[in-house]
Formats: structure tokens, C-alpha cells, sequence
């Protein structure tokens, strides 16, 4: 069986309006299905862990739902809406901005740029979503194109 890597960056939102809520929906419904790529966490503890404590949801009971329901993405966000209890704008908000403004430390800065040939100067991406989206590139163009 193939396995996908996801590519649907932390800097996309759904109809909510939360970013990264799109990567742990298609992270984790990939996982339940075992067709994950290896490497990858159906919900980790960085990005994942944020939106499901953002929004304060149950981590168990947002993975028991998409491993039994298998909800298209309009179907996960219902379900959002009905177990959240921060889904005020304010809320999602300051998630949004807490996800923009993390930066990966420097070893994983470094080791992402220089496995992507590219140099760790004034001009590297420093945020997290635009490095873990490099990661994903390449990732998919080895998994795939290569």
C-alpha cells in the first residue's frame, strides 16, 4: 500500500478559519486509514497538539471520531463545532497567531534548510509553517518524483 505525505500546509484554514485545522484532519485521517507516510505523526505534539488545545477539544475523542466516522473535511469541522469549547473569534485568533509566530529551534531550522540546499542566512524562512512546508516538498518529491 502507498502511503501519502500530507500536503496541505499549517497556513491553510478551513470555513472555521483555523489554520492548520485542514493538515490535522487530513494527518490524522490518513494515519486511521494506515496510509500515512512514515515519519509523520497523525497528531503530534507541536502544531496538532496547539489547534486541539486551542480550540478545547479532547485529543482522544477528536482521533476516536475520525478513526470510526472517517468525516469528510466539512463533517470534521461540524464536529469542531459541536465538542470546542474555544471557538470564539478571539480564540481562534490567538491561535492563528500562535501558529504563524512559532519558529522551529535552530537545529531544526538548519537541518531543514541544508536538506533542502538551501543556506541558513538573512533570507531563510525562520517560521515553522513556511519550513515544515519545505519539509513536506521534499518529503513528497522524494516519495514521488524522484
Amino acid at each position: 500500500m502507498n502511503t501519502i505525505v500530507p500536503l496541505i500546509s499549517s497556513g491553510t484554514a478551513g470555513p472555521l478559519g483555523v489554520l492548520h485545522l485542514p493538515r490535522l484532519w487530513l494527518k490524522a485521517s490518513l494515519e486511521a486509514a494506515g496510509k500515512l507516510a512514515p515519519g509523520y505523526p497523525g497528531a503530534g505534539k507541536g502544531y496538532d497538539q496547539m489547534v486541539i488545545d486551542g480550540l478545547g477539544l479532547q485529543r482522544e475523542a477528536l482521533l476516536g471520531f475520525i478513526q470510526s466516522s472517517k468525516p469528510t473535511y466539512p463533517q470534521f469541522e461540524a464536529w469542531i463545532k459541536k465538542n470546542g469549547t474555544k471557538l470564539d473569534k478571539d480564540s481562534i485568533q490567538k491561535l492563528n497567531a500562535a501558529i504563524l509566530g512559532y519558529n522551529h529551534d535552530d537545529t531544526t531550522r538548519k537541518a531543514i534548510l541544508s536538506a533542502n540546499g538551501l543556506p541558513d542566512d538573512a533570507s531563510a524562512s525562520k517560521d515553522a509553517v513556511n519550513l515544515n512546508n519545505l519539509d513536506d516538498w521534499k518529503e513528497f518529491h522524494e516519495a514521488v518524483l524522484k
